[in-house]
């Protein structure tokens, strides 16, 4: 494995086990047997819920995969986000630098993947509907993703592993090729067997590689939408294997889901929310004829609403009709929705971006762009 340095301002902080205070343009070296690669670390995170990231930017050693093996776009987004979110219990920002993955490699993923799915996909082509849904296909993707911190000699290293593992919700299947397609909806149950038999291999296949650090390794089970969701699935229980162990003791749930504003689900299980959602609609209907309807996200923890996303869709037909609906929009605001948690509206025409709104959780005025 190559070896990172890293320059700090200070050596007492390092030797006290604190995380330096890295200005902008801090020097990197990148050093193997034959090369020395100067880096750049940013002084400053985005947020308190972002790591600082290594410059250049290394992707990973399986960049593309996932775009494979998981068939939603959303899915492929949360999936990654997600697991950086849950991460931040375990690798603390503060003291944690973020890499995406190095040491699944793409063949390494895809094997495992063959592996511990029945059926290859060739057998799978003269196999009947009973025989598909006795065996359904439920295991996608691997993520990968590492943690570094100072160690000594000014180096940075890989302190700690996270790994997602995508699980169909829906696994959809043709019995002849060029045939119609089939949906069997995958239980909780049945995917978390599954989710369960996979960590177990990929954490045996990490201890046992002689390049990977013995450290600590999480691993999440991520439940995938259907195809055509327009909302991401979402992780649904996740374990932290400590260093010196390549076994899974036990599983902590993850209380976590995205709701689609309006649907029947939302009305089900977020009603009030949903009444506020549909009052916000009616509110704008009221002065913009080409108002057209909104459609919102929202992302719930333990079922307490934490962000919602809303798309304003309508058609303009000036700039000033554009800033006269933001500034409506913007008014209704503090009146329909509550701010404990963030909001973040997009009006939008044509499929182009026209303003943004967004207010963070506990501020009592929204911010607004218009774009030009």
């Amino acid at each position: 494995m190559k070896k990172l340095q890293i320059l700090f301002l200070s050596a007492l902080l390092l030797l006290a086990g604190c995380a330096p205070s890295i200005n902008d343009d801090e020097v990197l070296q990148h050093e193997d047997d034959s090369e020395v690669e100067t880096s750049i670390v940013p002084g400053n995170r985005l947020g308190e819920s972002n790591y600082r990231m290594i410059l250049p930017y290394r992707t990973s050693e399986a960049r593309g995969v996932i775009t494979r093996q998981v068939a939603n776009r959303v899915d492929i987004d949360e999936m990654e986000e997600g697991l950086r979110r849950h991460s931040l219990d375990v690798f603390n920002p503060e003291k944690y630098f973020f890499q995406e993955g190095r040491y699944l490699t793409e063949s390494t993923i895809i094997n495992l993947i063959e592996e511990l799915n029945p059926g290859t996909r060739d057998e799978r082509r003269s196999w009947d509907r009973e025989k598909h849904e006795d065996n359904p296909r439920i295991f996608s993707h691997i993520l990968e993703q590492n943690y570094l911190l100072p160690g000594e000699g000014n180096s940075v290293h890989v302190a700690g592993i996270s790994i997602g593992i995508a699980l169909k919700s829906v696994y959809r299947y043709q019995v002849e090729v060029g045939g119609p397609s089939f949906n069997y909806d995958i239980s909780m149950n049945e995917m978390l067997a599954k989710g369960y038999e996979v960590a177990d291999t990929i954490v045996q296949e990490l201890r046992e590689m002689e390049d990977v650090p013995d450290v600590p390794i999480m691993v999440a089970l991520y439940r995938e939408e259907s195809q055509s969701s327009p909302v991401p699935g979402n992780y649904v229980t996740r374990t932290i294997v400590p260093s010196g162990s390549s076994s899974i003791d036990g599983w902590e749930d993850i209380d976590e889901e995205y709701i689609l504003f309006p649907s029947r689900e939302a009305e089900d299980k977020y009603l009030t929310d949903l009444e506020n959602f549909n009052r916000f609609g009616n509110e704008i209907a009221k002065f913009f004829p080409n108002y057209v309807g909104a459609i919102g996200k929202g992302f719930y923890v333990n079922g307490e609403l934490q962000r919602m996303t809303i798309e304003v869709p309508i058609q303009f037909y000036g700039k000033a009709e554009v800033i006269g609906f933001t500034q409506h929009v913007y008014e209704k605001i503090g009146d329909i929705f509550q701010n404990h948690y963030d909001l973040e509206i997009n009006v939008t025409s044509n499929d182009k971006v026209e303003s943004l709104i967004y207010r963070n959780a506990r501020e009592e005025k929204p911010n607004v762009h218009i774009y030009h």
